[in-house]
């Protein structure tokens, strides 16, 4: 047992040097002093939680619990330790080099040997009671938050059930235990293998010769429609008028966000306002300057992929949002379907402090099945999957690139034919011509299959809620609708409106649109730039 144990602390430290870290163990004195001290520090902690023995402007020193005592461990020089996210990163990115350890949070009083409510209640941790349903609703009711510090699929007072086929029926309900099912129980060789490319944040000059090279006319499905992408567009450098260009098209114009902050705690515990402020305002956004006025932007995708739990759910119900598509999957065969929120995931909430939503909504989710980024997954060894196309970090040639797109397309088309989502940045396609053209051709190859079509999110929910085969496909009319659409953009010379508002002092942004100037660039709290929200 002793060599096993020596033998993991080697293992921790090579792995901790990859990580800019080093780690050791703590030198004890003969008098067993320090090994008392270790004892009482360990007692009731965590063996996976850092700490610090003092606080101190350097920060670069924390511990943590082991069956031999304490481990140290030092960040690298330039790093320090944040001890919130439990990582060392960049010295002037932490915030907390005066908080010792990361906080407790007080626990509900669930499981108790005599009940502490009355029915329909439920106890904080302080004691107090509170109706059951307030229980991670999203906002604290029990003064030590207790009712929303329990909040996960497994542990929710409130949680949604588990998938119930004779309850969740099409077209308004799909669900199945494990989220591999087929809707409509269709054999999988019988039904297309659907494609969606979508692309995240601002769309503007530095990206759309990508997206028309993409997109370009005459690259057709099998039924004769153009191919189609979807959209997740943030506020800020966005061009307007193109975007409008894109919806003429018939691709698909969703919600990426206003602000896009970087903060990833903004986006995990935003409250109900600040959400609405968020989504909503950005659709209002697209709808005016865009000129979109079909109620067609339906769609959610959060900033870095960083979910806002029931909270964020809750206002797409009540913004009438159709679907969100921002939660990760790891990476399994088969692949997931997508699925509604009336009953409870079917797989793990992934990601590290990711915020889940537990209850029931009435929201489909297109999850992000992440990909098998391996370079010939006949012979190499498991590796963690990616869900952006971008962050498969291991891809470096052209030739690389179109092996894996061929890897994956043929994970999901081989078994349940799940939709295949290829998620990027534009950046990635723009940086790596190589790439680019891997990818063109790719796309060519497979459309020259009668069974594989490249849809928007919305088309793939279309053909879910009515599963039709390929004998029928063809003449499927969802897909039917702007299938070839020629002409020209709604104006040849867009408005270039400087603005500034009071939201961004000091800033003059562009805005390109080919409806008329506001007096103000739209921002969170000025969404149609008329300063409505500014006056007294």
């Amino acid at each position: 047992m002793t060599s096993r144990i020596a033998r993991l602390v080697v293992l921790l430290g090579l792995f901790a040097t990859v990580l800019g870290v080093s780690i050791v163990k703590r030198q004890a004195s003969n008098d067993n002093t320090d090994i008392k001290n270790d004892s009482d520090l360990c007692k009731g902690r965590s063996a996976l939680e850092y700490f610090r023995l003092t606080a101190s402007e350097d920060c670069r020193d924390v511990v943590r619990c082991s069956v031999q005592g304490l481990l140290a461990l030092r960040c690298s020089t330039g790093l320090a330790f944040d001890i919130e996210k439990q990582t060392c990163q960049w010295k002037n990115q932490v915030k907390n080099c005066d908080q010792v350890e990361k906080p407790r949070l007080a626990m509900p009083l669930l499981s108790t040997e005599e009940p502490i409510c009355s029915e329909n209640q439920l106890a904080c941790g302080n004691g107090d009671c509170i109706e059951r349903k307030l229980f991670c609703d999203g906002e604290p009711q029990c003064s030590d938050g207790s009712d929303e510090n329990i909040c996960t699929k497994e542990k929710d007072p409130n949680r949604a059930p588990p998938c119930d086929q004779k309850q969740c029926t099409l077209p308004d309900c799909f669900c199945s235990p494990d989220g591999t099912q087929v809707p409509g129980r269709k054999d999988p060789t019988n039904i297309p293998q659907m494609v969606m490319i979508t692309f995240d944040d601002a769309v503007n000059n530095n990206n759309i010769d990508i997206y028309n090279e993409l997109f370009r006319d005459g690259r057709n499905n099998p039924n004769g429609c153009s191919i189609k992408g979807t959209f997740f567009v943030s506020h800020k450098y966005t061009n307007y008028s193109a975007v409008q260009d894109l919806h003429r098209k018939g691709h698909e114009i969703a919600s990426h966000s206003i602000t896009h902050r970087d903060d990833e705690s903004y986006w995990s515990g935003a409250n109900l306002e600040t959400w609405a402020k968020e989504m909503a305002g950005m659709r209002l956004i697209l709808e005016k300057f865009a000129n979109i006025t079909d109620n067609s932007i339906v769609g959610v995708r959060t900033p870095y992929l960083r979910l806002g739990g029931n909270t964020q759910f809750r206002m797409m119900e009540e913004q009438a949002f159709l679907y969100d598509s921002s939660v990760t999957v790891p990476l399994s065969n088969p692949p997931l379907w997508p699925y509604t929120l009336y009953f409870s995931m079917p797989h793990k909430c992934h990601g590290n402090g990711q915020n889940c939503p537990t209850r029931s909504h009435a929201v489909w989710e297109i999850p992000m099945n992440e990909l098998d980024r391996r370079e010939d997954p006949r012979f190499d060894e498991r590796l963690a999957g990616c869900a952006m196309v971008d962050s498969c970090s291991n891809l470096i040639t052209g030739d690389q690139f179109y092996n894996f797109l061929n890897h994956n397309l043929e994970r999901h088309y081989n078994t349940n034919r799940a939709p295949l989502g290829l998620f990027f940045h534009a950046g990635f396609l723009k940086v790596n011509p190589e790439f680019m053209d891997a990818f063109i051709s790719w796309i060519d190859e497979m459309l020259d299959r009668n069974d594989i079509y490249f849809l928007t999110v919305t088309q793939v929910l279309q053909w879910m809620q009515n599963p039709t085969e390929l004998s029928s496909i063809q003449n499927f009319s969802p897909w039917k609708e702007k299938c070839d659409v020629k002409g020209r953009p709604i104006c040849s010379i867009p408005n270039a409106c400087p603005l500034t508002t009071r939201e961004l002092p000091g800033e003059t942004i562009r805005l390109h649109t080919c409806m008329e100037c506001p007096q103000n660039y739209p921002w969170i709290e000025d969404p149609t730039g008329d300063y409505f929200s500014f006056k007294k």
